[in-house]
């Protein structure tokens, strides 16, 4: 049989016997996908978190240590934080399956001279495929039949312009790279929007121009976590203090006072007291939290630690296609002939002008009727939307005649309708290159011009301009080819892909956080700038990609200093301004949606793929992903992620302030030999109050004001600067005078000691409320801070409030905690402790702001 309708030679392609011996020998055509996380898996993974692995081991301590209350409050805290992010990536993994199309695409081939469908993974090398408009291309492929074929390459390029396709006895075969018109090849995952046609399968797999990007990404190894690096080494210095300062306290208490027992014991309740096991704790639950904040967002976070690097990130590199436009042609400019022009996004109306409307009509008449090509849906999308509605809409009930294809000497294609088909008479529209229709028209050279400057002015704007004409033929016989007509030139229609609504104010937003827009495109320098400027985006210098491949390494980090828009950039050349821009001590987040995004995604610091339009490799490579493909959601990514940031070090301050007047109250009575206040029962009471404060109150705390409004962190900030150190001591060390006046004034007017543990326990606990209300904002006066909301405050604060007056009025608390009874003047001191402290502190923390960075 003939499977060529055009050729009289049978297309034999291969034989089932050499398919199969093929596929045996080079593989399936896929590619390796990565191993599937099971729940199981995720879990091991996070117990293998070193800081987890503590928090583990010091409940495991305390247990052989005989206090069970303190152990079980310590793996109750780890089993919650194991669980938030076992859910939370368990979550994220099973939408990313449902993302992913788990049925492989059927490709048709021919194989012993027959037409036969099969499963895409199982094309081989030589298989002889059949393509048709709409087929997702199955492998990488050489055409050895085309008529008017063109396909949609943007997944490997980032153009969204759809690249017409020749055969390969029309031009060489070495220029073997996607992207450019009239090129003979086929890419695996390319789209076929016009036209068909027969081609040789060249490469499978990871041979594949797909495949060698994925290869590309497993030699790139993505950045590691800063933040839990800085958090292992704080918790091994404390915990090395912890352990210095109760062997000393054992030491000091055995010699002063001879009792080793006690001594032993007292030692104990001084390591409990500053074990560290918070901060492990309030990472964990920061950053499981802060993904299930994130994706409330629409944005899923893979893994959670990307969210430490949000806050810091210097430079967003940002593709264009699909990301800062929305991956669709519409009708951005017309223009009559007679003069008359209507730009959409300027008028909200409908067309009025008879010059343009007669431009629309015959452009949608030179459209397929059901179209597959993005510009004829553009054509028909506005037709629909802005054009009059009289009876009977161009072409309805019309039959199509025939269609002349686009030709390499003549860039225009033509349909033909016949209105009546009892009537020999035919109404011809055609669209194409401004040049070709102009051409058509038979033009004279001043017409031309005029149209050359049109062309130039709306080409500036990075629109693709058409020419539309039309005439009328009689007769039973139509022309061989279009030049038979006499046709009429009706005006210009620009297209363009339309910058997404949010995009502007991203920008703006982006600007005025310090981060610096880079915008990394296949498309072409015009069009580039045109989108940069519709944006907002300053693009003075463009850098292409012929540029940097004549530049070495050191002067293309030069270049990205001052660039912000690269423009035909393949996808090395991706990876390479990534990587420039980190050798200049950026901190990169790159946003992208397509195959080619893949490896630049994986190199950045912070890799956001877009989860509707993006491709499987992409959000594979990615840490973050955004479900709504809104270029916008990646700011309100960045806000939350300073947001958690920020948070983080008020927890992180809180608990470094608190230990200091819990670790002095309990090593003050060793030195003087006073009696003994805490013993482990009051610590584990303190661990329930400051664990959930630090790892729920904080956390739940609103941005502060000007969370976009302040530059990025420096990349090398540690969490606990000098300044925060030092803020964090003096709220400590003024906790710790005024409550250790009022022990040592209760001991001087002789009351008792169960009296005395009261006042001064009590008087710790409201001082540490007034430290939680007084680091909820370093950048907003306390009364500001009251008027933000935070329920979780409340009903922790109520909480401690009800077990307090339990320990107090409930005999059997009264006795465990040996509290003895407080009177009226008693609490109206600890109030009026817990207020200077907060006064006196609110009064300083305007002098701190500035160095703290808030």
């Amino acid at each position: 049989m003939t499977n060529d309708p055009g050729s009289s030679v049978p297309i034999r392609g291969l034989s089932e016997t050499e398919a199969g011996t093929r596929l045996k020998a080079e593989g399936f055509n896929e590619l390796p996908r990565p191993d599937h996380r099971t729940v199981l898996g995720i879990v091991l993974e996070v117990l293998r978190e070193p800081m987890l692995a503590l928090l583990l081991g010091g409940g495991l301590i305390y247990l052989m240590l005989g206090d069970l209350q303190e152990a079980l409050i310590l793996l109750i805290f780890a089993t919650m934080s194991v669980a938030i992010t076992v859910i939370q990536e368990t979550r994220t993994e099973r939408v990313l399956e449902a993302l992913r199309d788990l049925t492989s695409p059927r490709a048709l081939v021919i194989r012993d001279g027959e037409r036969k469908r099969i499963a895409g993974r199982e094309v081989v090398r030589g298989d002889i495929i059949m393509l048709a408009e709409g087929d997702r291309v199955p492998a990488d492929a050489v055409l050895v039949q085309a008529q008017d074929l063109q396909a949609d390459e943007s997944l490997l390029t980032g153009e969204s312009v759809p690249v017409r396709k020749l055969t390969a006895g029309t031009t060489p075969l070495a220029q073997a790279r996607p992207g450019g018109d009239d090129l003979p090849y086929m890419y695996s995952g390319s789209l076929v929007i016009r036209g068909s046609g027969i081609a040789e399968v060249l490469a499978t797999g990871l041979r594949s121009e797909i495949g060698k990007i994925g290869q590309s990404l497993h030699a790139l190894e993505a950045e590691p976590p800063r933040l839990r690096a800085q958090i292992s080494r704080l918790v091994k210095l404390a915990a090395i203090a912890g352990a210095i300062v109760s062997v000393a306290a054992v030491l000091l208490y055995g010699m002063l006072r001879g009792g080793w027992l006690d001594a032993v014991l007292a030692g104990i309740t001084i390591g409990m007291s500053m074990l560290p096991e918070e901060f492990p704790v309030v990472l964990t639950v920061f950053m499981a939290m802060g993904a299930w904040r994130i994706s409330r967002a629409r944005v899923l976070t893979r893994r959670a630690t990307a969210i430490e690097t949000l806050g810091s990130a210097t430079v967003l590199c940002t593709d264009k296609t699909g990301t800062l436009t929305e991956n669709r042609m519409s009708i951005a400019e017309l223009r009559a002939r007679n003069g008359d022009i209507f730009r959409p996004r300027k008028t909200s109306g409908p067309v009025t002008s008879g010059g343009v409307m007669n431009l629309v009509r015959f452009g949608v008449l030179a459209c397929a009727p059901d179209p597959f090509d993005p510009m004829e849906k553009a054509f028909h999308t506005f037709s629909r939307e802005r054009m009059p509605s009289p009876e009977g809409s161009p072409g309805a009930g019309w039959r199509l005649a025939r269609t002349y294809g686009l030709h390499p000497d003549l860039l225009a294609m033509t349909q033909v309708w016949q209105p009546d088909a009892a009537k020999a008479e035919f109404i011809v529209a055609a669209k194409g290159a401004p040049e070709a229709i102009a051409s058509l028209c038979r033009l004279d050279a001043a017409e031309t011009a005029a149209i050359r400057q049109m062309i130039d002015g709306m080409a500036a704007e990075g629109q693709r301009v058409l020419g539309v004409a039309q005439t009328t033929h009689a007769g039973d016989h139509l022309p061989d080819s279009q030049r038979g007509f006499r046709f009429e030139f009706l005006g210009l229609v620009g297209l363009a892909d339309p910058l997404r609504a949010s995009v502007p104010e991203a920008m703006r937003e982006c600007r005025s956080a310090g981060i610096r827009v880079v915008m990394i495109t296949g498309d072409y320098p015009a069009t580039a700038r045109a989108i940069a400027r519709q944006a907002g985006l300053e693009s003075d210098e463009i850098l292409t990609g012929g540029e940097i491949e004549s530049l070495d390494d050191s002067e293309l980090r030069r270049r990205v200093r001052t660039t912000t828009v690269f423009a035909r950039i393949m996808p090395e050349q991706k990876l390479r301004i990534v990587q420039a821009l980190k050798n200049e001590g950026e901190i990169v987040a790159m946003t992208g949606d397509g195959v080619n995004d893949a490896p630049s995604l994986k190199a950045a610091h912070i890799g956001v793929a877009m989860g509707g339009r993006g491709t499987d490799v992409a959000r594979e490579a990615s840490s973050i992903v955004l479900l709504d493909d809104d270029f916008g959601s990646i700011v309100t990514t960045i806000r939350l992620g300073r947001r958690i940031y920020d948070n983080l070090r008020k927890a992180m301050g809180f608990i470094f302030a608190v230990h200091v007047p819990i670790a002095g109250l309990a090593l003050l009575p060793l030195l003087l030999g006073l009696p003994i206040i805490f013993s482990p029962i009051h610590i584990a009471f303190l661990e329930m109050v400051i664990d959930p404060v630090c790892s729920l109150v904080f956390e739940a705390e609103t941005e502060e004001h000007d969370v976009m409004r302040r530059p990025p962190r420096p990349p090398a900030e540690p969490l606990f600067s000098w300044p925060l150190i030092g803020w964090s001591l003096l709220q400590g060390t003024l906790t710790f005078a005024l409550v250790a006046a009022i022990f040592l004034t209760g001991l001087w007017r002789g009351m008792p000691e169960d009296e005395v543990r009261a006042l001064t326990f009590f008087s710790l606990i409201v001082a540490i409320v007034s430290l939680i209300l007084l680091n909820r904002s370093f950048s907003s006066s306390l009364l500001t801070a009251f008027r933000r909301p935070n329920p979780m405050l409340v009903w922790i604060l109520l909480t401690v409030v009800g077990i307090l007056g339990l320990s107090l009025l409930w005999p059997f608390a009264r006795n465990l905690f040996r509290f003895g009874p407080l009177h009226w003047d008693d609490l109206g001191l600890i109030l009026a402790a817990g207020g200077m402290v907060l006064v006196a502190l609110e009064w300083l923390k305007p002098f701190w702001r500035r160095r703290l960075r808030f």
